[in-house]
Parts: C-alpha cells; structure tokens; sequence
C-alpha cells in the first residue's frame, strides 16, 4: 500500500528570457528638442541685441519686428510641444514594457498546464489514484515513520518506512488507508518523523510531485494549481 525508494536528487534549471526595446525613438525626440530650445534662445538672443543696438532715430520697421515676435512665439509652441511628446513617449514605452512583462510571466507559466511538477512542502492531491512525496533525511535513521493526513488533519495512513538511508526518497500513496477505506480525491499531507539510534529527531525535508491542472496570470503573478494546491511557478523544482 505504500512504496518508498531511494532515488536519485532532482536538479532542475531554469531559463530567464531577457526582452530589451529600442530607445532610437526617444533619442531621436530628445535630440528633436535639444536642436529647437538652441534655435530658441539663439533667436531670442539675436531680437535683444537688435533692440538693444537699434538706432533710436531708425528703429526697427514694426512689420519686421511684428514678424521676428511671431517666428519666436512659433518657437516657443514647438517647444512646448516636444515636452509635451517626450512626456508622452516615455509612458508608452513604460506601459509596453510593463505589458509585455505581463505577457511573457503568462505565455511562459502556460507551459506548465499538464505537466508534472515537483515543489517544496508536504501537502499534494490525490490524482489517477496515486499521490507522491519525496523527503531527505540529513543522515542514516534508526526508524523512519510516514502519517498521511486528509485536508482535516485526520489520519489516515501510517508505516514505518524502510528507507532510512541519509539522502532522498519517494513515497508513492495508492490512496488506501490503514483502516483498508479508499481515497479517490482531496489533498493529503505527509508528515516525516525520523530518529536516529539514540532516539533523537534527524532533519527533514520534504517535497510534492503533482500534474498542474490549471494556470492563472491574472494578477500579474502566473499561480498554478496542482489538483487545488497553488503555488507560484517561481516555486518549481523540476519539471517532467
């Protein structure tokens, strides 16, 4: 009714997808605005100092001057104008970034429906009538003793495991109690208690194997669920 076996550890690597954006646009803006506040002070430079040298008794024709007035305020507009892009520009390309974020953590999460995966904790579903665990004891034990509780904390497995090796092993649950009663659904939680020979508790570490039955990304953060227990897929171990 229950099965335990040395195995080998589980190494699973992971691989992060940078994604970078050109900034030619913002460039070309930023150098767009530089280029018109030079023309800008350059001009209102030049109109000072042709007021301030002008001959008092030859002054500068009014139509002329009414002109220079209107080329600076056009100026000043454009300006005005370019701040007004650049700020623009600049919350696009936040908002892109942030999207494609988004949608990456989503696409990337997706490929974890149906797979079997393997996480830290002790808590798994029951699924096509089985549920695994792996645990690690730090060194060699005396005796090594398995309780399986329901979602309620009632038991209903317990043996003593042959495994007492230091190092990692699986248990593998086919859903019958103790008591001989069948388990055909719900979640189940391993509990590990090993001694070694002098009676005294040695470490333990346990984890779950379980086939991802849904993926949510809707909170910016991919959840996936493995027959209800949830967990980040930052969280994953391996992956098979």
């Amino acid at each position: 009714m229950e099965s335990a076996m040395l195995v080998d550890s589980v190494t699973s690597t992971s691989s992060t997808t940078t994604t970078s954006s050109s900034s030619s646009s913002s460039s070309s803006s930023t150098s767009s605005s530089s280029s018109v506040s030079e023309s800008y002070e350059t001009f209102l430079t030049l109109l000072l100092k042709q007021l301030e040298t002008q001959d008092p008794t030859n002054p500068v024709d009014t139509t002329t001057f009414t002109t220079q007035l209107v080329q600076l305020s056009g100026l000043e507009q454009q300006m005005t104008t370019n701040d007004k892009l650049d700020e623009l520009n600049s919350t696009v390309s936040d908002l892109a970034s942030s999207v494609s974020s988004s949608l990456g953590s989503g696409s990337s999460a997706i490929n974890y429906y149906g797979k079997t995966v393997e996480a830290e904790g002790s808590t798994t579903p029951l699924q096509d009538g089985e549920a695994t665990w792996e645990y690690d004891l730090d060194s060699e034990a005396s005796s090594v003793t398995l309780t399986i509780t329901d979602s309620s904390g009632n038991t209903v497995y317990s043996d003593v495991s042959s495994s007492t090796d230091a190092g990692t092993h699986e248990v593998t649950w086919d859903g019958i109690g103790t008591d001989g009663s069948s388990y055909s659904s719900g979640t189940y939680t391993l509990t590990v208690k090993a001694l070694d020979a002098n009676g005294k508790a040695i470490d333990t570490t346990t984890r779950f194997k379980g086939t991802v039955t849904s993926v949510d990304s809707s909170s910016g953060t991919a959840v996936l669920s493995v027959g209800g227990v949830s967990l980040s897929s930052d969280d994953v171990l391996s992956v098979s």
